[in-house]
């Protein structure tokens, strides 16, 4: 999801997008046409999932034209242009599995909407990076200096535990992504500005450096994998975005075949070649529960 997945300030009022966005390109067939799921499901049947345009349509779309047919998968994409019709057409079983979400999101739309999604594989993470144009490297960074961070719930942790990780502050102990300001037990002298994720790029060269979004650090034409400080790590990271189905159709044989292509060498030099500016990479394996 690009983190917004993008979820950048939106993952506390994520239902209610449904009303404002009617930009949303929703199935033109309510139906999957699969027949049968879970595990009873004809593993010929088509497979229909929905997805978010870039990087999640484009992977799937990778995997329909160059896998698929050799793997006996009959893969068909929907694109969603918002973050609520994707689950709410799985939960529904309009569409049989969706692409486009990490966790953390998925968690609080189960909690407020009382759906039963969840999470088969990770495929992708789009990362926050650390960003400025008056220092060189992380090192620099120090007392007296100014970061801005996200003021988001979800992003702000993300931020600091970056920096964290970084060794640019100190976090209490057991504090990871959910992280907030009042949790850092040393800010070695830091000080933090706390804005809009989308705010932050046109503020860069108002603070010493700044925690950005995959997404909107790429509109602000700035490269993650050249430009950044630092970028968040994909391994073991609980903002992987994966592949999702309702509960009870983790065992459904296409899904199966999905699982394997989406976490094949081929997907991944495909994503690593794409998005070789950094802005998605592969991140792939089982997510935690």
């Amino acid at each position: 999801m690009r983190t917004t997945l993008k979820l950048t300030a939106a993952v506390a009022a994520a239902a209610a997008l449904t009303l404002g966005l009617s930009a949303c390109s929703a199935p033109s067939d309510t139906s999957s046409g699969s027949g049968k799921k879970g595990k009873d499901a004809d593993p010929a049947a088509k497979l229909v999932v929905a997805a978010s345009p870039t990087p999640h349509a484009d992977i799937l779309n990778f995997v329909r034209e160059k896998l698929a047919k050799d793997a006996g998968l009959n893969l068909e994409v929907k694109e969603f242009n918002d973050y609520v019709l994707p689950n709410t057409a799985t939960q529904n079983g309009d569409v049989d599995a969706n692409f486009f979400q990490h966790k953390p999101y998925l968690d609080d739309f189960n909690k407020k909407n009382k759906t039963d999604i969840v999470p088969v594989v990770n495929v992708e993470i789009e990362p926050l990076g650390l960003y400025s144009k008056k220092d060189k490297k992380v090192g620099d960074l120090g007392s007296g200096s100014t970061i801005a961070v996200p003021n988001d719930a979800t992003n702000e942790g993300r931020a600091l535990k970056l920096l964290a990780d970084n060794g640019v502050i100190k976090l209490k102990a057991g504090v990871g992504a959910e992280a907030k300001l009042s949790d850092i037990e040393d800010k070695k002298g830091v000080e933090f500005t706390e804005l809009e994720a989308a705010q932050i790029p046109s503020r860069l060269a108002d603070v010493d450096a700044a925690v950005i979004n995959g997404n909107f650090a790429i509109g602000a034409k700035l490269n993650p994998a050249k430009d950044s400080l630092a970028l968040e790590k994909a391994e073991g990271n609980p903002y992987a975005n994966f592949l999702a189905v309702k509960k009870g159709n983790e065992g459904d044989p296409r899904i199966a075949k999905l699982v394997k292509l989406l976490n094949s060498d081929e997907v991944k030099k495909f994503i690593e070649q794409k998005f070789s500016d950094g802005a998605v990479i592969p991140a792939f394996g089982t997510p935690k529960s």
